[in-house]
């Protein structure tokens, strides 16, 4: 099959192009490479990947002869009220705009990669697709503007769409902002780690390559219209993580304590329900497995320099 991944130099894009290849698909991927973290890190993620630089919200998009687009661009990260509100807007909702019009138009399949975040603090835990969204920054009501958008896209023309949810994807390659990367740097370079809010926030942590199978299950079979949860089999407490990796790593983490921050959700638990029975999809990798193997990576980053 003939695929396209968007945001393909980012953490999770570059998992995904990387398996499509290597499972036999002719796979090329698309990244604006955004300066939301150091560019040279995407760069790194994309070496070796057949990527070119594209801008969804203001490029040509040429989709025909694909069989489908993974759409996982985007501007990430719940720190996103103020003057940022509007680099939310064009690269999440423009730029999927942009996105879905031209696959509509080509009759291109589209699997969009939405987040956990369009829940908020959820009216029920684990929390099914179902529940009433109430997402709590900028970022999560662009990310359910874009769910919106697709759905629009479905009714009024005819987009065969479908999107998965996705609950705090980690592993290595793991943003640079995100927290097990600054854990696992900190513990490897012998740093203090700051910790905001008291730690009992609490996630549905996915490991990246059970999201990546989700992902592909999804363009392989979901039905047009549908949408997924895809999160880890354990709630863990980031405290808890915290302990875990230390364990791992076998060192002390000295933690210091910041307010929480706006817009970040204390918990996030999902129901997999609908995805296990409509897909056959489900976590494989224990939390400690899918942490050890994050460690060894900025371990091994860190002992390159």
């Amino acid at each position: 099959m003939r695929y396209l991944v968007t945001g393909a130099a980012g953490f999770i894009g570059s998992h995904l192009l990387r398996a499509l290849l290597e499972h036999g698909h002719d796979a090329v991927g698309w990244d604006a490479f955004t300066d939301y973290y150091d560019p040279a890190l995407k760069e790194e993620n994309a070496r070796d990947l057949p990527v070119t630089r594209v801008d969804l919200a203001e490029d040509g998009l040429e989709l025909a002869g694909l069989d489908g687009v993974f759409h996982l661009a985007g501007q990430p990260g719940v720190a996103s009220f103020g003057g940022v509100f509007p680099v939310y807007v064009r690269q999440n909702v423009l730029a999927s705009q942009r996105l879905f019009e031209s696959a509509a138009a080509e009759g291109v399949r589209v699997v969009v990669a939405s987040s956990s975040s369009i829940y908020g603090d959820a009216a029920a835990y684990p929390t099914p697709e179902d529940t009433v969204p109430h997402p709590l920054s900028p970022y999560g009501i662009t990310k359910l503007a874009c769910e919106h958008l697709a759905s629009a896209y479905g009714s009024e023309f005819g987009l065969q769409v479908s999107t998965v949810r996705y609950f705090t994807i980690y592993g290595p390659r793991q943003r640079p902002d995100m927290a097990f990367t600054k854990i696992v740097s900190c513990l490897a370079e012998d740093r203090p780690f700051e910790l905001y809010g008291d730690g009992s926030q609490s996630r549905s942590f996915t490991y990246v390559d059970d999201a990546v199978d989700a992902t592909i299950a999804a363009m392989e079979r979901a039905a047009p219209g549908s949408t997924y949860n895809v999160g880890g089999g354990a709630e863990v407490s980031l405290l808890e993580a915290i302990e875990t990796l230390g364990r791992i790593a076998g060192r002390r983490l000295e933690v210091v304590r910041r307010p929480r921050r706006e817009g970040d959700a204390a918990r996030t638990a999902a129901d997999t329900t609908r995805i296990r029975a409509d897909l056959g999809w489900q976590p494989v990798t224990a939390l400690e497995d899918g942490l050890a193997a994050q460690w060894r990576w900025a371990a091994d980053r860190v002992a390159a320099r």
